[in-house]
């Protein structure tokens, strides 16, 4: 079987695009005239050996609201992921929903074939539409999950907007400064070759720089790559992980920012597993590994090990720091009071303000800043090469 694009005309005229799966492509424009299409065009797809990770978060909650229709609305899974697969725009989607839609006709249950696609379907996903199936109410879940992904969309769009302003200004500061170095220093340095005399110190410092970048340009670039490489392959150990995430919770301006993201992320998540009805330690083991951060998947595996004794969820979050006072009250009066899903929501909703007022502080903190250190950076080189201009007279000696 492969995979077809068309592009096609309804009976009312109207343009219609989509995939479909076929045994060859008479077999695929068949099913089209069938269904009542004129064709304009058709070809065969060529799907990489797909890449699921390319699959964007959007897609999937696209996907979760129309498939929660559409089980709402009586139509079989079968029949409904074989529609979703055909109006897909993704193509790694169209591929996956296709495989989803085979292995179910095979006998597998929507979660085991979802389970078989680690890469688009996280372990919270998985776990919810076997809550779902489970307890009868797979579209109500569905539904919950994507508003769930919605959220957490929203939640990234909003840090990733605070970090691209400065991440701009400071890759354009640092280019600039190279050109400064590498290019004009040099050609400075030989009218104050041609004039000489004694240069003020901070120009002996700029000339010194410049020469050593432009000797050592290819060693620098070198160097600077291998840090990062290093730096990379430290954070990918599991105590270079925990260090880095440790140290980002404590960084100055950032750290109280994702420090709320991460508040906001566990509480949400936590809180539409225990609504889907998903069991709480499955709900914790799942919670700690999309967390995302190493320091609170520690403090939800104590708080695991803390259930299994009897003990409360609240005590293992209080002593890892991750969590504020605030929150970890709260939910230890969700657990005293039965109603742990309500108050985690109550929190999910504060810390997504919380961090919205944190961006909106941040990016309104961080432009003066910025502004300041590029200010510093190219001020400070410009200074000091007019310095033996301000002095001519006294080169000229």
């Amino acid at each position: 079987m492969a995979l077809y694009g068309y592009i096609a005309k309804d009976n009312q005229g109207l343009r219609v695009k989509g995939i479909l799966e076929a045994r060859d492509q008479q077999d695929a424009v068949a099913v089209l005239r069938k269904k009542g299409l004129i064709i304009i065009s058709i070809k065969q797809e060529q799907v990489k050996a797909v890449r699921e990770s390319a699959v964007k978060l959007d897609d999937l909650v696209v996907f979760s609201r129309q498939l929660a229709t559409m089980v709402e609305s009586g139509i079989t899974l079968v029949q409904s992921l074989h529609i979703l697969s055909e109006q897909a725009e993704n193509k790694v989607l169209a591929s996956v929903t296709l495989k989803i839609k085979d292995d179910i006709e095979g006998g597998s249950s929507l979660h085991e074939a979802l389970e078989r696609h680690p890469k688009l379907f996280s372990n919270l996903y998985v776990n919810m539409v076997k809550a779902g199936e489970t307890s009868g109410l797979l579209d109500e879940i569905l539904d919950r999950l994507a508003s769930y992904l919605e959220k957490s969309s929203a939640l990234q769009r909003k840090v990733k907007s605070s970090l691209v302003y400065p991440a701009v200004v400071v890759t354009m500061a640092v280019l600039i400064t190279i050109v400064l170095l590498v290019k004009v220093v040099p050609t400075f340095k030989g009218i104050f070759t041609t004039l000489g005399g004694t240069l003020p110190l901070p120009t002996q410092i700029l000339i010194a720089i410049s020469d050593t970048l432009t000797k050592f340009f290819l060693g620098v670039v070198m160097a600077f790559t291998a840090l990062v490489f290093l730096f990379k392959k430290y954070i990918n150990t599991p105590k270079g992980r925990y260090q880095f995430d440790y140290r980002s919770l404590k960084m100055p301006v950032f750290g109280p920012l994702l420090r709320k993201v991460v508040v906001a992320k566990f509480s949400r998540t936590l809180a539409t597993l225990v609504k889907s009805g998903v069991p709480i330690l499955n709900a914790l083991d799942i919670v700690g590994k999309t967390s995302g951060n190493m320091v609170v998947e520690g403090a939800v595996n104590n708080a695991r090990i803390s259930i299994r004794e009897g003990e409360p969820i609240s005590e293992p979050l209080s002593k890892s720091g991750a969590f504020p006072p605030m929150v970890v009250r709260m939910i230890s009066v969700g657990e005293q009071t039965g109603q742990l899903e309500k108050m985690l929501n109550k929190i999910a909703d504060f810390y997504d303000e919380q961090v919205d007022a944190a961006v909106s502080g941040l990016t309104s903190m961080i432009e003066p800043l910025v502004i300041g250190f590029l200010g510093i950076i190219i001020g400070g080189i410009v200074v000091a090469l007019f310095m033996p201009i301000f002095k001519i007279t006294e080169l000229l000696r």
